[in-house]
């Protein structure tokens, strides 16, 4: 059984007790005394568990199973790998390129009249910000742009990876350095993107999509 390859009493006993989302553990004592495992080693599988984002530990509420989520496991490895320089941003970003591209169709087919509302809204605030003064950069705007376009795949691991991705991005603040130009021009991918998706021409929106992914090398950080 794939719980046999779980180095983790907790995880164990979450998996074959088929305690789902919102179930309350009980006390460590106790499962210390059913599992016959000391409080000591479960406090530290449960630290583990809950970095992981399979429980919550509240006050008053106990330790409650979450929802599975692949997101807090890939985004702390990516942020460790990228800190110690051991991997690099864009290797993540060609990973991500090649999710999006291939995944294209089986999202935009999927999404909804509010996601597509959505869409446009993000465009609307995206110019508000460029062409405000003084302007700001749509950072937001722009994460939340791509994230609603693959919102409906329903993959945990696509989506962590997608969120993740765009962790990183702001936490290397690649384009921090960028002219003015380069975000019009982003947008205006943007924009094509969008109406592309709203028009029904999916493999158009795609190659559009692939064709603005080669504007984020061209931009330069001073060393």
């Amino acid at each position: 059984m794939l719980h046999n390859d779980v180095n983790s009493e907790l995880l164990i006993y979450l998996i074959d007790k088929e305690l789902g989302p919102g179930a309350r553990l009980p006390a460590l004592t106790e499962l210390s005394e059913e599992l016959g495992v000391s409080v000591g080693k479960l406090r530290e599988q449960l630290e583990v568990a809950r970095q992981l984002g399979f429980v919550s530990v509240r006050p008053r509420l106990g330790t409650r199973r979450e929802p599975y989520s692949f997101y807090p496991a890939v985004r702390t490895s990516l942020m460790f790998g990228l800190a110690t320089g051991e991997a690099n941003f864009a290797q993540f970003s060609q990973l991500r390129q090649t999710i999006e591209a291939n995944m294209w169709h089986q999202s935009v087919t999927e999404l909804l009249d509010e996601d597509k509302h959505l869409l446009h809204k993000l465009l609307s605030q995206a110019k508000e910000k460029l062409h405000g003064s003084p302007v700001h950069i749509p950072n937001g705007e722009h994460r939340d742009l791509h994230l609603t376009i693959f919102c409906r795949l329903n993959n945990p691991f696509v989506q962590a990876l997608l969120q993740a991705y765009w962790d990183a991005y702001e936490a290397t603040e690649l384009t921090r350095f960028a002219d003015y130009q380069y975000w019009l021009d982003v947008w205006n991918y943007h924009e094509r993107i969008v109406e592309a998706i709203c028009q029904g021409d999916f493999e158009g929106g795609r190659q559009i999509l692939i064709e603005h992914f080669q504007l984020l090398p061209t931009v330069t950080l001073p060393t």
